[in-house]
């Protein structure tokens, strides 16, 4: 059986939003679209509540019915099933993405606070669940390519398989950037940062750092031909440098963690940073566990 995209709704913009961009993306893998919304929530020390205790059926399922429509619309043909769940939402999607394709979210939902630019959903579930995480956000450019951050880390290895399989359906060029400076571990990235503190060799640093992007895609170059390749080898603070490149995009696909993670850090500050403010869609793919 075909595994699903799924999308997490839950009545605001932000999810809507998500819907349709997972049906496109169902549809684009040939694949069914589930719609997924989690209610209730269980109060330190009370018990969980239903939509039905609170009056609340109408409702539920009024935001379920919109979101297929709204599938329906721009995915003619796809197979959409909906399902109405209790649990906390992050909880209910990290299950749910274990036996998902591709997870959809919104940048943001109804329980957002006004000053956060990422919901805590998302962030959960790049760093938790099973499957690639899509954050819809910023204005993708159709005509544009599918952009890699490739930082050359073994965990990192699934995300560029992800991204070369990305090109290839979209029948989009790829960009592999790979962004380095002198800072051994970019702790330094800051605007007002040197670039240029803890240095021997410049050159040989350069060097290693272009073996490391050749290294990474050579071999998918070699089982997708047809995806056209540009690698890009920038020398700039990381994250900044990786949201800039962004713009223009139609997809920015990066690992969760990297180079220079903390042990018990399962979502990296790159990826974090990315999430919360590149220009276009970001898929984030967790490594082998």
């Amino acid at each position: 059986m075909t595994h699903p995209v799924i999308a997490g709704v839950d009545g605001s913009a932000s999810s809507l939003e998500a819907v349709e961009v997972a049906a496109r993306e169902a549809q684009l893998r040939g694949t069914p679209l589930r719609i997924v919304h989690a209610f209730g929530h269980r109060p330190a020390g009370g018990p969980s509540w239903s939509p039905a205790d609170h009056g609340l059926e109408p409702m539920t399922h009024g935001v379920l019915a919109r979101a297929e429509e709204l599938a329906h619309t721009v995915a003619p043909g796809v197979a959409v099933t909906r399902s109405v769940v209790a649990g906390e939402a992050v909880e209910v999607l990290e299950i749910e993405s274990r036996s998902a394709s591709l997870a959809v979210t919104g940048s943001r939902g109804l329980s957002g606070f006004s000053g956060l630019l990422l919901g805590s959903t998302a962030v959960h579930l790049a760093a938790h669940g099973h499957c690639p995480l899509m954050v819809v956000r910023g204005r993708p450019d159709p005509a544009g390519p599918v952009v890699l951050a490739v930082d050359g880390s073994e965990a990192g290895a699934g995300a560029v398989e992800f991204a070369f399989a990305e090109a290839a359906l979209r029948k989009a060029p790829l960009v592999a950037v790979h962004v380095w400076n002198t800072w051994s571990e970019h702790a330094y990235e800051g605007p007002g940062d040197p670039l240029n503190a803890m240095v021997a060799d410049a050159d040989r640093l350069r060097e290693a750092e272009q073996q490391l992007l050749d290294e990474a895609v050579t071999a998918w170059q070699g089982k997708f031909p047809q995806v056209t390749v540009e690698r890009r080898l920038v020398r700039s603070r990381v994250r900044q440098a990786l949201i800039d490149v962004s713009r223009g995009a139609q997809l920015l696909v990066a690992g969760a963690r990297g180079h220079g993670g903390f042990t018990g850090l399962l979502l990296g500050s790159v990826s974090q940073a990315l999430l919360h403010h590149a220009h276009c869609p970001v898929t984030v793919v967790r490594g082998e566990e």
